[in-house]
C-alpha cells in the first residue's frame, strides 16, 4: 500500500508531539512520539483513557520495570485509538462521507490515490464497492517513536545500581519493542553501541521471508559516513536500517548537532549518488549475520528509504528535495508548532512563537547535555530560571532527572541544571582568583543551563489541565530558525495546503533553506574563531581550517547547482545567487582571520 503523504512530522521536544498520532494518524500522516518522559506519558495515558472510556490502571514507579511498562501501555492505547478513528473515517453511507472527503482533500494533488478515487467516484455509486476500494487504498499514518541514544541514564533501586537493561534508553526501547505497534524506532544523537546491541534481543526488529519488518530501525544522521558506519554496525548484528533520516546540522529545531561545515545539499547529493552502494554493501553484511543467528533470510534485498528534514518551508523546497535528491519523505517540524490540530503547545507559547523574529531564535548553551540547543528568547522557562538567579537560588529542583549525566561531584549522575550541581560549582568558582569580568563570564556559563527535561513537557500538562505544582508552569520550546517566517496559528488543512503549494503561509522575506543553513554555519564558524582568538591550539587550527574548507566546497556546489539546474527556484534564483555571493565574502573574511591566527600560532 502506497504512502498517503510525501511529508512526515518529526519528533519535537518531549511533549509537543506526544499525542500527535492521536490527532492526525487517521489522515495518513506519519509522526514521531518522544519516549524520554515516562512520567508524562503515564499522565497523558490517563487523560486519553478517560476521554475514550478505556479502562485505566496506574503504573506507579513502585512496579518492577515501570518505565518500559508505561511506554508499552501508552503506545498500545495510541495504536488502539488511532485504529478506531481510522476505521470510523473509512465508513461510508449516503448520510456520512465527510471523513473520506477530508482524507482525500489533504492529499497532494498529484496523489495517485486522489486521482484514482476521482475517477472511481464518477463511475460508481455502489457503497460496498466504494468501501472495499477505500479499505485497499487508504493507509493510516505510522506511529513512530524516538529515542535519544545519549539519554541512557543508569537507574538505582534501594541504593543498588540496576542492570543496563533498566537504563533509560534501554527501558524505552523495551517499551516500544513490547508494544503492538507496526512502525519505526527513530534513533538520534549518535551511536550508542550498548543500546544498539540490545536491539538484538527483540524478534520484531528482524525481517521475515518477505522482507517485512514489524518494527523498523530509522537512524537520524547528519552525514553519509555516519550512516555507513552505523548501518554496518547494526547489520553485523542481523539488524537492517530501513531509513536514513538526514537532518540539517543547524537549520533544525531542538538539539543541533553541527557538522564540520558539511552542508545539507552536498550531503543529500552524496546519499543520492551512493544510495544503491549503501544498501548493497550493508545487505552483504546482513545476510551472513542473519544466517549465523539462525534467523530467516529474506528472499529479496531489503529496501532503504532516504528522508530529509531541517528548515524546509515552501512547496518549491519540498518538491526539490523529492525530485532532485529523490528523498522518500520530507520532514516538516517547526511550522507545525503553530498547528494545534497536530501538536500540543499551550496558548501563551503559541503567541510567543507567532511573534518570533529572526533575532528571537538563537542557538543557545542552555541544554545540560552540553549540545547547542535551539531556543526562543523570553520563553517562560528561561524567565523562571532568571527569577531564581535574581533570588540567589540558581538551578532547578531536578524532579525528573532525565538529562542527569554529570558525576564531577557525586558518585551518581546529577544534572548540570540542578540546584545541587550549580551550588557546588559556584562554590568552586568562588575559590578561584578571577577578575570580576572573568568571574561573571564563568558564572553565566554555570547558571544558563535550563531544566529542559521538565520545560519541554510542561505544555502538555497545561493543555490538559494537569497539576504543575511539582514542576512549575515554565515552558521550554525549541523551534528551528524557520519559525521566524511563520507568524500565525494555522489549521491542519491550511498547513498541508501550504506544503503542497495550494496556498502560501510563510512570509515573503524568507531565505532559501540552503542559504539559511549556510548563513547559520558561517555564524557558527565566526563564533568558533572568536573563541579561539586568544589561545589557538593546533587542534583548534586544524578544526577551523577544515570547517572553512568544507564550507567553501559547499558554496561551490551551490554555485554550480543554482547556475546549471533548470526550472528550480526560478522566481528566487537571482536572490539565491546574490545571497550566496554575500556568504562567500563573509567566509573569505573569516578565512583571513583564521590564517592570521595560524601565523600567530607558528610564531609562538
Amino acid at each position: 500500500m502506497s504512502k498517503a503523504h510525501s511529508f512526515h512530522i518529526p519528533v519535537m521536544g518531549i511533549a509537543f508531539t506526544i499525542d500527535t498520532p492521536l490527532k492526525i494518524s487517521h489522515y495518513g500522516i506519519d509522526s514521531v512520539i518522544s519516549l524520554v518522559d515516562d512520567i508524562l506519558i503515564e499522565k497523558i495515558r490517563k487523560v486519553y483513557s478517560k476521554k475514550y472510556e478505556i479502562p485505566y490502571k496506574e503504573i506507579s514507579n513502585k512496579i518492577d520495570d515501570f518505565r518500559a511498562k508505561r511506554i508499552t501501555s501508552y503506545l498500545n492505547m495510541v495504536n488502539e485509538i488511532t485504529e478506531e478513528k481510522f476505521n470510523e473515517l473509512k465508513k461510508i453511507s449516503k448520510e456520512k462521507s465527510s471523513g473520506i472527503k477530508e482524507y482525500l482533500s489533504m492529499l497532494p494533488d498529484n496523489s495517485s490515490i486522489k486521482k484514482e478515487f476521482k475517477n472511481f467516484a464518477s463511475k460508481y455509486i455502489n457503497f460496498e464497492d466504494f468501501e472495499n476500494k477505500i479499505k485497499n487504498s487508504f493507509s493510516k499514518g505510522s506511529i513512530d517513536v524516538n529515542i535519544m541514544t545519549k539519554l541512557d541514564r543508569e537507574n538505582y533501586k534501594n541504593g543498588e545500581r540496576l542492570p543496563a537493561e533498566y537504563n533509560d534508553a534501554h527501558a524505552a526501547l523495551r517499551g516500544f519493542a513490547n508494544s503492538d505497534l507496526n512502525s519505526s524506532l527513530v534513533l538520534s544523537a549518535g551511536m550508542n553501541p550498548r543500546l544498539y546491541s540490545y536491539l538484538e534481543k527483540f524478534d520484531d526488529f528482524y525481517p521475515n521471508e518477505e522482507g517485512v519488518i514489524k518494527k523498523k530501525i530509522v537512524l537520524k544522521v547528519s552525514d553519509y559516513r555516519s550512516a555507513l558506519i552505523q548501518g554496518k554496525f547494526l547489520a553485523k548484528k542481523g539488524l537492517w536500517v530501513s531509513e536514513y533520516r538526514i537532518e540539517s546540522g543547524l537549520n533544525c529545531g531542538g538539539h543541533a548537532f553541527a557538522t564540520e561545515g558539511f552542508l545539507m545539499g552536498p550531503i543529500l547529493e552524496e546519499f543520492k549518488n551512493n544510495r544503491k552502494d549503501l544498501a548493497q554493501s550493508i545487505h552483504e553484511i546482513l545476510i551472513p549475520a542473519l544466517s549465523n543467528k539462525n534467523k530467516v533470510i529474506p528472499v529479496d534485498e531489503l529496501a532503504i528509504k532516504i528522508t530529509a528534514q531541517g528548515g524546509v518551508g515552501t512547496e518549491q523546497e519540498h518538491e526539490f528535495l523529492i525530485d532532485h535528491y529523490q528523498v522518500d519523505s520530507v520532514g516538516w517540524g517547526t511550522p507545525f508548532l503553530l498547528v494545534p490540530e497536530a501538536t500540543t503547545v499551550d496558548d501563551k507559547t503559541i503567541h510567543k512563537l507567532e511573534k518570533a523574529k529572526e533575532e528571537d531564535l538563537y542557538l543557545s548553551n542552555i541544554s545540560p547535555l552540553g549540545v547547542p540547543f535551539n531556543n526562543l528568547k523570553g520563553n517562560s522557562k528561561d524567565l523562571e530560571k532568571l527569577a531564581k538567579i535574581a533570588e540567589d537560588r540558581p538551578g532547578s529542583s531536578c524532579t525528573n532527572k532525565f538529562v542527569a549525566n554529570n558525576t564531577d561531584f557525586t558518585d551518581y549522575s546529577i544534572c548540570t541544571a540542578s540546584r545541587q550541581y550549580q551550588r557546588v560549582k559556584i562554590k568552586e568558582l568562588d575559590k578561584q582568583d578571577l577578575s570580576l569580568e572573568d568571574y561573571q563570564d564563568q558564572l553565566g556559563k554555570i547558571t544558563e543551563k535550563s531544566c529542559i527535561c521538565v520545560g519541554l513537557g510542561t505544555s502538555a500538562l497545561l493543555e490538559n489541565d494537569l497539576d504543575t505544582t511539582s514542576v512549575g508552569e515554565g515552558v521550554s520550546v525549541c523551534p528551528g530558525p524557520n519559525m521566524a517566517y511563520f507568524s500565525q496559528k494555522m489549521s491542519l488543512k491550511d498547513m498541508i495546503d501550504h506544503i503542497y503549494g495550494r496556498t502560501k503561509i510563510s512570509t515573503s522575506n524568507r531565505p532559501n533553506m540552503f542559504i539559511k543553513e549556510l548563513n547559520l554555519y558561517i555564524d557558527y564558524l565566526k563564533d568558533k574563531v572568536e573563541e579561539s582568538k586568544d589561545s589557538l591550539t593546533n587542534k583548534q587550527e586544524k578544526y577551523l581550517l577544515n570547517f572553512s574548507k568544507n564550507l567553501k566546497e559547499g558554496i561551490n556546489y551551490y554555485d554550480s547547482l543554482f547556475e546549471n539546474a533548470k526550472d528550480i527556484f526560478e522566481e528566487s534564483k537571482y536572490n539565491v545567487l546574490r545571497e550566496l555571493a554575500l556568504e562567500k565574502e563573509r567566509l573569505n573574511v573569516l578565512n583571513y582571520k583564521i590564517n592570521n591566527l595560524s601565523l600567530a600560532l607558528v610564531k609562538a
